[in-house]
C-alpha cells in the first residue's frame, strides 16, 4: 500500500500557452492517499477573455459557466497549500505542470515542488497492449466511467480511478519483473521508481505466482492447454429454415440472407467436393458467417483444420475475434491458432541478452518495460500486440524471431514452435496471404493436410504473391546494419568484445587495426556506388516533384563498382570472423553479459552476410525476363532515400504452385468484396492464374442497401489534363474546405499520389479556413501508422483525412464517423509505376491493350473499393464526391459508374453540391 499522498490534477485552459495570455478555465484537483479516494476539489475559473468557439466546442465551457467564477488569482494560493507535499498525477504532466507553474508564477504565488507521476507513461508499461493511450482510450478499454471528456472533473475523476488500478496491478505483478522495471524506470521522464519500489517492497516475501514461470530470471505466462475440439457438432443446415435456426442460436436478431445462404451453400459444396469456387458478396450480407459456419462444420467432420486467409494481420486478429465470440454465442470450443509469420513472434533469447546492455535510449528503456508487463500476459508472444512508439518498434525489430535454432532452455519458451504444436489441434487456422504465399518454403509446410481452404480479400492475394518474391534494398537500413560492427565509442558493441579480449591477455590493436581498415575500405567502395545511383538522371526530374522512380538498366547494374563492393564486403566479413574467433575459443569462460555480446557480435555478423547475398542477387546477377527492376529515390534527402527494388513482373506462377497442390485434395473458396472489375468479372481470377474451370458467383446487395448512398460528379472542377498540377490542387483544396464545412467534417480525401496529397494538405493548412475546429490528418504526414490514423480519425468531432492507395480498401468506418469519400482523380495506376510499366510491355508483346486490359480494370476495381468505404449498413447516409472531370467526358467514364451498386448519380457544380449536402441533412 502507497504510503504517498497523490493529488490527480486536470486543467481546461484557453490554449496551450499562458505567455500568450492563455487561461485556466476549469481546474479539478482528486486526492488520493491509502489507496482510495479521499477528496476532490473543483473550480471554474474566471480567464478574463473570451472562450474561443473551438475550447466552448471541445469542453462544453462557455462565457456563461465561468461568468461568475473567480479569476485564478484569487484562487492561486488555495490551489498550491493543497499540491503541497502531495506527488503530483496527470494524464500528460508536461502540460498541466508547466502551464499551472506558469499560472503560479504570475499570480506571484509559490511554485509547486515535489515528484509527479505522468499517467500516459505509467499506461503505455502497465498496459502495453492497449490501442491508444489518450484518456478515452484507457478509460473505454478499462471500463472507468467517463461521462465527458475534456472536462476536468470528469477527466480528473476518471484518471484518478485509472491511477488506483495501475496501483493494484503493479502490486500484482511478480516481484522478478518489478525488480527490473524498478532498474530502467529512473530512465522515465515522471517519477515511476517510487510506485515501481514501493510495489517491489510489498512483495519481496511472496513467491512468483503458479501462473508465471520463469526464463533466465524474466518472468512469463505459462502456457495455457488448449480447449479440446467439440466432440459433436450439428449438420450442415442446408435448408434456409435450418440457416435461419443456426443464425439465431448465434444471435436472435439475425436472419439468413439470400447472398450469405448461397456462399454457405457453395463454401459447403466447394470442401466436400474438393472443388474451387469464386464468390463476390458485398458489404451487409454477413461474408464472415457465410464461410466461418462451413468450416466449423467441415473441420468437425474430417477431423482436418480449415484455413482461413485474409490479406493483412490486423484483419486476421480482427477474424479471431469473430471466430472467439462465435465459440461464445454457440456455447462451444472453436480451438483456433492464428499463424503470422516466424518474425512477428518475440524470441525470448535475444531479449534477455539485449537486457544486459546498457547503452539504451528513452524509447529502447520504455520498450523493454513494456515488453517485461505484456510478457506476465501474452499467452502467443506475438509482438504485434504491443503498442509502442516509433522509436520503440526498432528495439522491437531487434527482438523478432529470426531463426529456428533454440538453446535449450529456450526451448520451452519459444513462442513461434508453440504456434506451430497448437496448429495439429486446430479446427481453425487464421492466418495472413503472404505467410499463406510463402508455405511452400519452409520446411515442414503447415497448410496441406487441410479440410478446405478460404482465401478471403482474395483480390489482395496477388500484390502479396508478388512481395514474396520481391527483394528490396534501403540505403538507410544497410547503413544501419553496417554501422553495427564498427563503433569506437564506449558502451557500443566493439567496445564490449574488445573488454573481453583484455581480460583473455589478447593484444587485439593490430586486429582491431585491421577491421577498421577493412571496414574503411568496404565504406568506401559503398559509397561510391551510392554515388553513382544517386547522379544516375531520372526520367521524372523535369517535373515538380522530389520523389522519383527509375527502372535500371543492365549496363548500369553492371558498372564494375558494384562488384568492388562485394569484394570489399567479403573482405570486412572475414576481418570480423577473424576478430571475434579468440572470443569464441574461451565461449566456456565468458560471463552471461560477454556471451550477449558475443552472441550480438555473431547476430550482427549474420546479417551482413545477408546482406552480401542480397548485394548479389540485385546488383550483379542478371535480372531474368520475368523480373523488373528499379530505384526509388527522393532528391531532397540523396542518397538516404536510395531504394532499389526488383519484382516479378506477374504473380501467377507463384499463386498456382500453391494452390495446385490442393487439386482433389481439398475445396478451396476464393471470395472478397470486390472480386469483378465492372464487365471484365474474371480480371482478378485470371491475374491469378486461377483456372478457367473455376466458377464465379456474383451477389449484388438488398435492394435498398444502398438507398442511403449518394453519387456527385462536381463538374465545374478543372479538367485535370489541361491545367498545371498547381492549379488542379487548389481547386481540390478548394472543394475539400467547402465539402468539409457542409458536412461538418468526417471526409475521407482518397489521393493516388503522396506528392498531391502532401500539396493539398499545405494548401488547406496555409489558408487557415478549417483552423482549429478541424483536425487535419495526413498519410505520410501526420505521424503514425495506418491504423493510428484511422482511430485518430474516429475519435475526432470534425476531421478531414488524406489517405492514399491503402486507404482505398480495408477501412471499417461507421456513418456517424464518415459522412464523405471524395475521389480527387480516378485511381488509374501512374504509367510509369515500374511494375505496371512492365505488366503493360508484356501486354503488348501478346497484342494486348495494356489499357483495356490492365489499367482501366485495375482502376475500376480500386474505385469500387473507394465507394466501399461508405456505406457499411442499410441504414447508413453518405456521399461519394468524384472530383475528376473524366468520370463524365470520356468514354471509359461509363465503366466506373456502371461498376458502382445502384446509387443516385447525380452532375452538380461545387456551390451546388454544398447545398445538396445541406439540403439532405435537413431532410433528416
Amino acid at each position: 500500500m502507497s504510503t504517498s499522498k497523490y493529488a490527480v490534477v486536470d486543467l481546461e485552459t484557453t490554449g496551450h500557452s499562458p505567455s500568450k495570455g492563455d487561461r485556466i478555465i476549469q481546474i479539478a484537483i482528486v486526492f488520493i492517499e491509502n489507496n482510495q479516494i479521499i477528496d476532490t476539489y473543483m473550480r471554474y475559473v474566471h480567464p478574463q477573455r473570451t472562450i474561443p468557439p473551438f475550447i466552448h466546442q471541445l469542453t462544453s465551457i462557455g462565457d456563461e459557466d465561468v461568468a461568475d467564477a473567480p479569476p485564478f488569482e484569487e484562487i492561486a494560493e488555495e490551489v498550491a497549500d493543497m499540491l503541497a507535499g502531495c506527488v503530483f498525477v496527470a494524464h500528460n504532466t508536461d502540460f498541466d505542470v508547466s502551464f499551472l507553474q506558469k499560472e503560479l508564477v504570475r499570480c506571484r504565488v509559490s511554485k509547486w515542488q515535489g515528484k509527479k507521476i505522468d499517467t500516459v507513461e505509467l499506461a503505455k508499461i502497465l498496459y502495453p497492449t492497449l490501442p491508444g493511450y489518450r484518456l478515452q482510450d484507457i478509460a473505454e478499454a478499462l471500463n472507468i466511467p467517463l461521462h465527458q471528456a475534456h472536462r476536468a472533473d470528469d477527466d480528473a475523476k476518471a484518471t484518478a480511478e485509472f491511477f488506483l488500478k495501475a496501483l493494484a496491478k503493479i502490486h500484482d505483478l511478480p516481484k522478478e519483473t518489478l525488480g527490473r522495471l524498478h532498474e530502467r524506470s529512473f530512465a522515465m521522464k515522471s517519477d515511476l521508481s517510487t510506485l515501481f519500489y514501493e510495489g517491489l517492497r510489498s512483495v519481496q516475501s511472496k513467491e512468483t505466482a503458479n501462473e508465471y514461470s520463469l526464463f533466465r530470471g524474466i518472468p512469463y505466462r505459462k502456457e495455457q492447454e488448449m480447449a479440446p475440439c467439440p466432440t459433436e457438432l450439428p449438420t450442415f443446415p442446408s435448408s434456409d429454415e435450418t440457416k435461419e435456426q443456426f443464425l439465431q442460436k448465434i444471435n436472435a436478431k439475425y436472419h439468413v440472407r439470400r447472398g450469405q445462404a448461397e456462399l454457405m451453400d457453395l463454401t459447403w459444396q466447394a470442401f466436400v467436393e474438393k472443388k474451387q469456387v469464386a464468390v463476390e458478396i458485398p458489404t451487409g450480407v454477413g461474408k464472415t458467417m457465410g464461410y466461418l459456419i462451413p468450416s466449423i462444420i467441415q473441420a468437425s467432420a474430417t477431423k482436418k483444420p480449415i484455413v482461413i486467409s485474409t490479406y493483412t494481420n490486423h484483419l486476421v486478429d480482427m477474424l479471431a475475434e469473430e471466430v472467439q465470440n462465435l465459440g461464445k454465442a454457440l456455447q462451444m470450443n472453436i480451438p483456433t491458432t492464428v499463424v503470422k509469420g516466424m518474425a512477428n513472434y518475440i524470441s525470448f533469447g535475444k531479449f534477455e541478452e539485449l537486457l544486459r546492455f546498457n547503452d539504451e535510449v528513452y524509447d529502447d528503456s520504455i520498450t523493454i518495460m513494456q515488453v517485461l508487463v505484456w510478457l506476465t500476459e501474452t499467452t502467443t508472444g506475438d509482438l504485434d500486440e504491443v503498442n509502442v512508439s516509433g522509436g520503440g518498434q526498432l528495439f522491437i525489430d531487434r527482438i523478432r524471431k529470426r531463426s529456428m535454432k533454440l538453446k535449450r532452455d529456450e526451448r520451452v519458451v519459444d513462442f513461434y514452435s508453440r504456434t506451430l504444436e497448437r496448429c495439429r489441434n486446430s479446427m481453425l487456422l487464421l492466418t495472413n496471404h503472404a505467410m499463406l504465399m510463402n508455405d511452400k518454403e519452409r520446411h515442414t509446410p503447415l497448410f496441406q493436410s487441410v479440410g478446405g481452404l478460404v482465401i478471403d480479400e482474395a483480390h489482395q492475394l496477388y500484390q502479396a504473391a508478388i512481395r514474396t518474391q520481391e527483394q528490396v534494398f534501403s540505403f538507410t537500413n544497410w547503413k544501419y546494419v553496417m554501422s553495427q560492427l564498427n563503433s569506437f565509442s564506449n558502451g557500443q558493441l566493439l567496445f564490449d568484445i574488445q573488454e573481453i579480449l583484455t581480460r583473455f591477455h589478447f593484444n587485439h590493436r593490430h586486429s582491431t587495426e585491421k577491421l577498421q581498415s577493412a571496414y574503411d575500405a568496404f565504406m568506401l567502395a559503398f559509397d561510391e556506388s551510392m554515388l553513382i545511383l544517386a547522379n544516375t538522371k531520372m526520367e521524372q526530374e523535369n517535373r515538380r516533384t522530389t520523389r522519383s522512380v527509375k527502372p535500371l538498366k543492365k549496363h548500369l547494374l553492371q558498372h564494375e563498382s558494384f562488384r568492388v563492393v562485394l569484394r570489399k564486403l567479403n573482405d570486412f566479413l572475414h576481418a570480423a570472423e577473424n576478430y571475434i574467433r579468440p572470443v569464441q575459443q574461451h565461449a566456456s569462460e565468458l560471463t552471461l553479459d560477454e556471451q550477449a555480446a558475443l552472441n550480438e557480435w555473431l547476430y550482427w555478423l549474420d546479417e551482413m552476410k545477408i546482406k552480401a547475398v542480397d548485394w548479389v542477387e540485385l546488383f550483379l546477377e542478371d535480372t531474368e525476363s520475368h523480373m523488373t527492376i528499379w530505384m526509388e529515390r527522393d532528391s531532397r534527402s540523396l542518397p538516404g532515400s536510395l531504394q532499389i527494388k526488383k519484382s516479378p513482373i506477374h504473380a501467377a506462377s507463384v499463386v498456382r504452385s500453391f494452390i495446385d497442390q490442393f487439386e482433389g485434395q481439398a475445396g478451396i473458396v476464393w471470395t472478397s468484396g470486390t472480386l469483378t472489375a465492372g464487365q471484365d468479372e474474371r480480371f482478378v481470377l485470371d491475374q491469378m492464374g486461377v483456372p478457367e474451370t473455376v466458377p464465379i458467383y456474383v451477389f449484388d446487395a438488398p435492394s435498398d442497401f444502398y438507398a442511403g448512398a449518394n453519387t456527385f460528379i462536381v463538374e465545374d472542377m478543372p479538367d485535370i489534363q489541361q491545367v498545371s498540377d498547381d492549379e488542379y490542387i487548389a481547386a481540390v483544396a478548394d472543394a475539400l474546405i467547402q465539402t468539409a464545412v457542409a458536412i461538418d467534417g468526417r471526409v475521407f480525401a482518397l489521393f493516388l499520389s503522396h506528392d498531391m496529397l502532401k500539396k493539398t494538405y499545405e494548401e488547406i493548412v496555409d489558408s487557415e479556413s478549417l483552423q482549429d475546429e478541424y483536425t487535419l490528418i495526413a498519410q505520410g504526414v501526420s505521424s503514425g501508422s495506418r491504423h493510428k490514423l484511422l482511430k485518430t480519425f474516429k475519435q475526432s468531432e470534425k476531421a478531414i483525412l488524406f489517405g492514399t492507395t491503402s486507404f482505398w480498401e480495408g477501412v471499417d468506418v461507421p456513418s456517424d464517423e464518415l459522412s464523405a469519400v471524395v475521389v480527387v482523380r480516378l485511381p488509374f495506376t501512374s504509367p510509369e509505376e515500374p511494375l505496371f510499366k512492365a505488366r503493360s510491355a508484356a501486354l503488348q508483346a501478346e497484342q494486348k491493350n495494356a489499357f483495356t486490359h490492365l489499367g482501366l480494370p485495375e482502376a475500376i476495381l480500386r474505385f469500387r473499393q473507394g465507394f466501399g468505404r461508405l456505406i457499411r449498413s442499410s441504414d447508413e447516409q453518405g456521399f461519394f464526391i468524384i472530383l475528376d472531370r473524366r468520370i463524365d467526358t470520356k468514354s471509359y467514364g461509363k465503366s466506373f459508374l456502371n461498376a458502382l451498386p445502384q446509387s443516385h448519380v447525380k452532375k452538380v457544380s461545387l456551390e451546388s453540391l454544398v447545398n445538396e449536402i445541406e439540403n439532405c441533412y435537413t431532410d433528416l
